[in-house]
């Protein structure tokens, strides 16, 4: 028998991954400690999970809400939801009995950004509409990855774009790098301060930041990169490595330094440390269409937002009303929970 609960503690996740109810997160925004971090920045976790008595096995969604509107549990820094739930039919029923029992929770479910290469986002919308949810599923994010595809470092830096490669070329002597992989509060401290004076929006919670590059490089998932000239720092990127993949999560530059190229210079250092010693076979550059991302990958991937709405519950009714006005102008109106395109 199958039964929903719901609780407001993320270390129910911590018993979930290790009671293997669930497969090893596959990046580092899928694991408990990830959502603990959340959590501590003030966050109030909404954890669902279904747990299916006769098989001892379980599935989770780490969600919030507010006034009846139910969203993933995530910030800015996440580049993926998704659920936690074992493969295969079995995961997807646990998901359907969530997706049932949240519609006494709330009028209306916004999950992004899903991912679709592995049917996480076909999974959810089909789980939400067999709850009997009207579900939308609609592109909102773009994901630049590089796959290394067994290249070395020289190999894919003669694959860059001309002025890419010229830029580097002309600049790398002005820079020193260094790619680190410890946590040093000294180093990090003097990121802060570049990235406080970067062309980058202010930070909304550096302290958790701080804290993930910590436990990273405890892991020794950590690749910390820094680029001075004349003795003073000018650049700093921070990037995890975890199951072939390298993320780059972070990184800033000087904005009086712009002509330096540091940024260049400092992203060169990594992509060669990640392929050359690391090994990686894909580099993941986050969510946004920055033209500048496409110099340095080979590929994109659609994130979805899967939009579902409870329609007996009156407060649907009105936001799929606001919904319906505001697409008035638009000539691409989405179909309701189609599946995904798989790229």
């Amino acid at each position: 028998m199958i039964e929903a609960q719901y609780h407001d503690r993320v270390n129910v996740l911590h018993d979930l991954f290790a009671k293997g109810n669930v497969a090893p997160a596959p990046s580092p925004f899928d694991r408990a400690d990830w959502f603990a971090l959340l959590a501590e920045t003030g966050l109030s976790p909404l954890i669902a999970i279904a747990d299916d008595s006769d098989s001892d096995t379980k599935a989770a969604l780490a969600l919030m809400e507010d006034a009846g509107r139910i969203a993933p549990l995530r910030n800015w820094y996440s580049f993926t939801w998704r659920q936690l739930a074992p493969d295969g039919e079995h995961g997807d029923s646990l998901l359907a009995e969530i997706a049932s029992r949240l519609k006494a929770r709330g009028h209306r479910v916004t999950l992004e950004p899903v991912p679709d290469e592995d049917g996480s986002a076909t999974r959810l919308s089909r789980a939400f509409t067999k709850a009997g949810w009207r579900v939308e599923v609609t592109p909102c994010d773009t994901n630049h990855i590089l796959h290394v595809r067994g290249q070395d470092f020289a190999q894919y830096w003669a694959d860059r774009p001309g002025p890419l490669r010229t830029t580097l070329k002309r600049k790398a002597k002005k820079v020193e790098t260094k790619v680190l992989t410890h946590f040093d509060e000294t180093l990090w401290d003097a990121y802060e301060r570049i990235y406080a004076s970067s062309w980058k929006p202010r930070e909304d919670h550096p302290a958790m930041l701080r804290q993930f590059a910590k436990d990273e490089a405890d892991s020794g998932r950590l690749r910390f990169g820094m680029a001075w000239h004349d003795g003073e720092p000018v650049a700093a990127q921070c990037w995890t490595v975890e199951n072939g993949t390298a993320y780059i999560h972070k990184l800033a530059y000087l904005e009086s330094m712009r002509k330096l190229s540091a940024g260049t210079t400092l992203s060169a250092a990594l992509f060669q440390h990640v392929i050359d010693i690391d090994r990686v076979d894909m580099v993941d550059f986050g969510t946004g269409d920055q033209p500048y991302k496409a110099d340095w990958m080979n590929a994109v991937r659609p994130r979805y937002r899967i939009d579902c709405l409870n329609m007996a519950k009156g407060a649907a009714w009105a936001d799929l009303a606001r919904q319906t006005l505001g697409r008035l102008s638009q000539s691409d109106v989405p179909e309701l929970a189609p599946a995904p395109p798989r790229r």
